[in-house]
């Protein structure tokens, strides 16, 4: 062995069956001990079967030990500052109000157009140290705030940059159908045009994502206008993902569904109907409840009717400059209990397993023999107080790959 955690009070390891009740998916084993040999998880159970080594010991001091976790959906490549916005819904006014008027994404947009792609690597890394603090070993990140095409390359340029200078893995998404850029106010479809027909197709050729993405909204795109690009990125081979039913109930569950995305994220609109069209398509929900709060965007999702109806629900941070200005775990996994009906082992296996599926990466967000040594200790001797301690972090150490990669103990 290369590194051993010992004196865990249980190792939670994730891997139970997912048709199971979340309790036995934890897949809980007290008093186990984890070996680590080149990256991979080399031994998993009792201390005296644990074989004979000079390996590097981290004591969890009676903590617990999980798998590093998966935040399936954030924003965390951008420039620029919204501070006054969120002053703004304060004082009353509405998300949609404030990107009426011109602000919202469009104030990114600009920001982001401006910065170097230096620049979005040196202010990203910070957001995604504090989400290394929090037990995050693999980040999804979107683009979107660019929305021409140097920009948008640049900051998937940036996101492949980020992912080889620091030690969370990101997995990069293409959001050109974010919000219509200001200079194709009144030519919208040629601004789609160029992200079907020529950023699409590049950025799948030269491997810049893993997938791509739509905002559908009554202050973004059309259901017609997330199809066109459904339609080209199955003929390209790129998974389609969608923000739907955040803001308004428009049917975004359905046509999820009915394009086979692997997620449906934010989902506080959705209907009874949406939610039978998850289950019957497989699309995985994706929940934001830092968004919900901090947009001030109520209702909060109904996790509950979502997981009663066999819809796997998985969690995210949407860290971003405008809705969700937040890099904590623990407030997403509170909230999701407390607003979204969620039960601890709901939220933490959001975080987690079902956060893994979500990014079509199955051998994360568990702990198997074999599988990577992505892990965290944690300073609480139960995962149930993860949620419990309301946005408050109780990580002590994160692995990637065997490595510590943080230390907060």
């Amino acid at each position: 062995m290369d590194l051993v955690i010992r004196n865990a009070s249980e190792v939670v390891t994730c891997d139970g069956p997912l048709e199971a009740r979340a309790e036995e998916t934890l897949g809980r084993l007290p008093n186990s001990v984890i070996g680590v040999k080149n990256g991979k998880i080399a031994f998993l159970g009792p201390e005296s079967s644990l074989p004979a080594s000079n390996a590097t010991i981290i004591d969890a001091r009676g903590g617990f030990v999980g798998p590093g976790f998966v935040d399936c959906h954030t924003h965390v490549v951008f420039a620029g500052d919204r501070s006054d916005e969120f002053e703004q819904r304060c004082q009353g006014k509405t998300y949609l109000e404030i990107a009426a008027a011109g602000g919202g994404i469009a104030r990114t947009v600009s920001a982001t157009r401006k910065a170097t792609e230096d620049e979005l690597v040196a202010l990203a890394k910070p957001r995604l140290g504090r989400l290394l603090a929090q037990g995050v070993t693999t980040a999804e990140v979107k683009s979107g705030y660019g929305l021409d095409v140097r920009s948008e390359l640049a900051m998937l340029q940036a996101i492949r940059r980020l992912s080889a200078e620091q030690p969370i893995e990101l997995v990069a998404t293409f959001l050109g159908l974010h919000a219509v850029p200001v200079e194709f106010k009144q030519h919208r479809t040629e601004w789609i045009r160029i992200c079907i027909d020529e950023l699409l197709p590049l950025i799948v050729k030269s491997g810049l994502a893993t997938f791509c993405d739509a905002f559908v909204e009554q202050s973004a795109f059309t259901h017609d206008e997330a199809r066109m690009l459904g339609e080209r990125a199955r003929e390209l081979g790129i998974p389609l993902r969608l923000h739907v039913d955040q803001l308004t109930a428009n049917g975004g569950a359905q046509l999820a569904s009915e394009l086979g995305a692997v997620t449906a994220d934010h989902l506080e609109q959705i209907t009874p109907d949406g939610i039978a069209a998850l289950k019957r398509s497989g699309t995985i929900a994706v929940l934001a409840p830092t968004s919900t709060l901090f947009a001030k965007a109520r209702p909060f999702a109904p996790g509950r009717a979502l997981r009663d109806a066999g819809v796997p629900v998985a969690l995210c941070t949407n860290c971003n400059p405008g809705s969700s200005n937040s890099e904590s775990v623990s407030l997403a996994m509170g909230l999701a209990c407390v607003e979204n009906g969620l039960t601890p082992a709901e939220a933490y296996l959001g975080f987690t397993r079902v956060g893994a599926l979500a990014l079509r990466r199955p051998e994360l967000g568990r702990i198997t023999v074999g599988g990577p040594a992505d892990l965290v200790v944690f300073a609480c001797d139960s995962y149930r107080a993860l949620p419990y301690h309301l946005a408050m972090n109780e990580v002590s150490v994160t692995l990637k790959a065997g490595r510590v990669a943080t230390h907060t103990t």
